[in-house]
């Protein structure tokens, strides 16, 4: 009965995730409340639900949210574009060409065991601006999850295809344009939304090195003014804009892998 779940139709998918997602909410308002409603934590009371919604909806109204949420989207686009520049040529390469996976296996895998956030001291060394700096780590933090992934994708091609066009007189070069690149692209669409996640995460820690703007610069101000309705509104911004955007990738993998299989 439970493996049914993984192949139960859309309508009863989207209704046992709206389901999840308020059984999260109320699991959060109890805990909250069972929690900050005791009177040795009464300075957080601002963690509530209540004040956070209020928070929430004031932010909204505010303009100076909206900077600092067009701002860390842009450091987003920025970072990840910046990694998938780099990154998918490399995976390509890795896949395509095993003496090049296996000469570059073992330091890729070792860079990817590292923190991004180790990288913080180096960054604020090598680059004259913050903003530099933060774009750095979140290429740090995303280009090994785009070079695997997209490295995985070229490894799970057809080889048929690949001899078909060997067998026309096909070059590596068209194969790599006519085959590689197009059959791909899914995994490439995943590559980057697993580095979605991964920037979302950096990206907080990053906006506290000297940004004045950006959503991990607003939790660093409710912290510092002991604003926590505020504090707790932003982490609740950060999951929805997260969310959304994740959403909007899964939207896209689904219509480019229809494409490609028609």
């Amino acid at each position: 009965m439970g493996l049914n779940v993984f192949f139960m139709p859309r309508k009863f998918g989207f209704r046992y995730e709206m389901m999840g997602l308020a059984l999260f909410a109320a699991a959060w308002v109890l805990v909250s409340y069972i929690i900050f409603s005791r009177p040795q934590f009464s300075q957080f009371q601002g963690f509530l639900p209540g004040p956070t919604f209020r928070a929430l909806i004031s932010a909204f109204a505010d303009e100076r949210f909206w900077l600092s949420v067009f701002t860390s989207l842009r450091r987003i686009v920025v970072g990840i574009s910046l990694a998938a520049l780099f990154g998918i040529p490399i995976g390509i390469l890795v896949g395509f060409y095993p003496r090049v996976q296996g000469l570059s296996y073992s330091a890729i895998q070792f860079v990817r065991m590292i923190s991004p956030l180790s990288w913080m001291p180096i960054a604020l060394l090598l680059f004259a601006s913050f903003e530099s700096a933060v774009y750095f780590l979140i290429v740090m933090a995303t280009i090994c999850p785009v070079i695997l992934n997209t490295t995985t994708g070229v490894r799970n091609i057809n080889p048929q295809w690949i001899k078909m066009a060997m067998n026309q007189g096909a070059g590596n070069y068209q194969l790599i344009r006519t085959i590689v690149i197009p059959a791909s692209v899914p995994h490439m669409l995943t590559s980057l939304r697993l580095a979605l996640g991964v920037a979302w995460i950096v990206l907080v820690p990053a906006e506290f090195l000297g940004v004045s703007s950006g959503l991990g610069y607003l939790i660093n101000d409710a912290r510092d003014t002991m604003e926590y309705d505020k504090l707790m509104a932003m982490i609740i911004a950060i999951g929805i804009l997260g969310f959304t955007l994740d959403r909007l990738f899964q939207k896209l993998q689904k219509t480019l892998r229809w494409s490609w299989n028609e």
